[in-house]
């Protein structure tokens, strides 16, 4: 089966490039914010224009890890039984507006910050960026990857209730989502709106662990089907 090898491939390439990504940005401390210890950037933010491209390298990374996530979730989607195919396809929507705005959120970054800086363009510099604690790109990638953890709680009815593999693919699912969930309960009852950076740096810890360990089950789910399909 074409589809089983694929996803087999591209939830290995995924857990790959989660490793990477992640790597990089734990050795990119954030130079604002909350957990900022000197040296800090504070508002407007227009002093930043020597940080890149070095506090930027893991979001060349990160876009490359939506891109296969949302291939990995697609390949789910395409094996999976008739009857379950809704809340696959539920999946797959959710995955697709998180890769949607994630890489938009991260190519503005890339694309607009650094250029604006250099042109003297400040303008809106301090909403922007990635170094405002509170900015917009903070709140989209709390927006995405709240959706990239949605997508994996509806993939739950898609696996088995006895297979162990599958049922751990669902336990992994529902104990993410519930840390998430958690995670903003806690730091919205601590900090109220002044949460900062606090639950986007829980969010995505979260996240993308459950994608190391989840594209790893689904690894072993897709080469699974890819025997059974041989024999």
């Amino acid at each position: 089966m074409g589809a089983a090898r694929f996803g087999y491939y591209i939830s290995i390439i995924t857990v790959i490039l989660t490793l990477i990504t992640f790597g990089i940005a734990i050795n990119t401390p954030p130079l604002s914010g909350p957990f900022c210890s000197g040296s800090c950037f504070e508002y407007p933010y227009t002093d930043i224009a020597d940080r890149f491209p070095r506090d930027y390298y893991w979001m060349y990374s990160a876009i490359l890890l939506l891109f296969s996530y949302l291939m990995m979730m697609i390949s789910v989607h395409h094996i999976a039984s008739n009857e379950k195919k809704l809340y696959s396809m539920i999946s797959v929507a959710f995955g697709l507006m998180s890769a949607f705005v994630l890489s938009v959120d991260y190519f503005i970054q890339l694309s607009v910050i650094q250029p604006s800086l250099l042109a003297g363009e400040t303008e809106g510099i301090a909403l922007l960026t990635q170094f405002n604690p509170h900015g917009i790109f903070i709140v989209l990638e709390e927006l995405g990857f709240l959706f990239m953890s949605i997508s994996f709680v509806f993939l739950i009815p898609v696996f088995s209730k006895t297979n162990a593999l599958e049922k751990s693919i669902k336990w992994i699912s529902v104990i993410s989502f519930l840390c998430v969930l958690t995670s903003f309960a806690l730091i919205t009852m601590i900090y109220g709106i002044n949460r900062e950076y606090r639950f986007e740096v829980a969010v995505i810890t979260i996240t993308w662990i459950e994608l190391i360990v989840i594209g790893i089950l689904f690894s072993r789910y897709f080469k699974r089907i890819k025997i059974s399909s041989a024999c």
